[in-house]
C-alpha cells in the first residue's frame, strides 16, 4: 500500500534587504526630521514593529497552522480507510481488492500532491511578504526621504559605521503605523487556500 507523507511544518520567517551604505552627513532641522544625503532604516524590524508587518505575520502564520491541521485531518481519514481497506481483504475476490487498492493509492497520491502544492503556495507567500510590505510602505519612505532631502535609504543590517541621527527605522514605523495601520490593499491580499479537489472517494 502507498505510504502517507505529509509535510507537518511551514517554517515561516519573514526578511528584507534594501541596499549598501556609502557615507552620511547629518545636521539638525526644524521638520523633525534629520537632514542627510543617506538614511538607513532596519527592514526586520520595520517589518517586525509595524501593525502591518505583524497582521501579514499573522495571516501568514494562521495559514501554516490551518495547514498543519488539515495535513493531520488527511492523515487520520486515510489510515481510517486504509484500514477498513485491509478489513475488507479476507471477504473480497482478488480482483475486487486489486480494484479497491488501486482506487485508495490514487487517493492517497492525489491528497499529497495536493498538500505538497499548498506548503508550496504558503512558501511563496512567506517569501513574498517582505515584498508585498515594501510595496506599499514605498510612498512613506519615499515621504520620509523628501523631509531629509535625501538621495537614498540603504539598509541598516549592512551598515558598518553609521551615525545614529541618520537611522530612520522608528520615524518609519511611527509613519507607517499613522498612516497605514494594519490596512492590506484589496489588491495584494491573498485568498484563502483552496481545498483538495476529492477526498471522498477511495476504498469503496
Amino acid at each position: 500500500m502507498t505510504g502517507l507523507a505529509f509535510l507537518k511544518r511551514v517554517a515561516v520567517s519573514v526578511g528584507l534587504g534594501i541596499t549598501m551604505l556609502a557615507g552620511v552627513q547629518a545636521s539638525a532641522q526644524s521638520i523633525g526630521v534629520v537632514q542627510s544625503d543617506v538614511l538607513v532604516v532596519n527592514p526586520d524590524l520595520l517589518f517586525a514593529e509595524t501593525r502591518l508587518g505583524q497582521r501579514m505575520t499573522d495571516e501568514l502564520q494562521a495559514e501554516r497552522d490551518a495547514l498543519i491541521a488539515l495535513n493531520r485531518d488527511l492523515e487520520q481519514q486515510l489510515e481510517s480507510e486504509e484500514k477498513a481497506l485491509t478489513e475488507l481483504r479476507a471477504e473480497t475476490s482478488p480482483e475486487e481488492f486489486r480494484r479497491m487498492a488501486d482506487s485508495f493509492d490514487r487517493k492517497v497520491q492525489q491528497i499529497r500532491e495536493d498538500s505538497e502544492r499548498r506548503v508550496r503556495d504558503l512558501e511563496r507567500s512567506r517569501s513574498q511578504a517582505p515584498v508585498t510590505f515594501m510595496r506599499i510602505v514605498e510612498p512613506i519612505l519615499i515621504e520620509i526621504m523628501r523631509d531629509a532631502d535625501a538621495a537614498v535609504i540603504l539598509d541598516s543590517r549592512a551598515t558598518l559605521l553609521s551615525v545614529d541621527a541618520v537611522d530612520i527605522t522608528a520615524l518609519a514605523i511611527s509613519r507607517v503605523d499613522e498612516t497605514i495601520g494594519d490596512t492590506i490593499p484589496p489588491e495584494l491580499m491573498r485568498g484563502p487556500q483552496a481545498a483538495p479537489d476529492d477526498t471522498s472517494s477511495g476504498a469503496e
